[in-house]
């Protein structure tokens, strides 16, 4: 009789052949999708606009800025742009004296914000874990 964490194992070791048993590790493929999608959707800045769009549902240039802290106009300009034209937010201008622009999650953002919270969930768990190993082996 398996156990679930034998069944999970397993599940995973499927998954993972799904995505990788195709590929020829000689010719390896010129687009890789996970690679192409992952290096917008998870590099530091965009996963935190997101998560921060996830909890104010709309936000301006400078509150999002504020909220990210440590992100350059330029950076967090250009992340905007990126992250709009991938589909995770939309941005709406209106038409006013100074413009006003506000960001927000399209649906299909959501989606990911959900499955980004699962994956942020697990970290604050297992932060205390990663701290101890990194200490374990001199880097802090």
């Amino acid at each position: 009789m398996e156990t679930v964490v034998e069944n999970q194992k397993i599940r995973t070791a499927k998954k993972l052949e799904k995505m990788f048993g195709h590929i020829d590790y000689k010719n390896p493929p010129e687009l890789c999708p996970v690679r192409d999608v992952m290096s917008v959707a998870s590099d530091q800045w965009s996963t935190l606009i997101l998560l921060w769009l996830g909890f104010f549902h709309v936000l301006r240039f400078n509150k999002l800025k504020k909220y990210v802290y440590g992100i350059s106009n330029k950076v967090l300009s250009q992340r905007l742009k990126v992250l709009e034209a991938d589909g995770y937010l939309k941005r709406k201008a209106y038409k006013e004296v100074p413009i006003r622009v506000e960001y927000s999650l399209t649906e299909f953002g959501q989606t990911y914000v959900e499955k980004l919270l699962e994956l942020t969930e697990w970290m604050q768990t297992n932060s205390p874990k990663v701290l101890a190993n990194r200490e374990k082996y001199g880097l802090l």
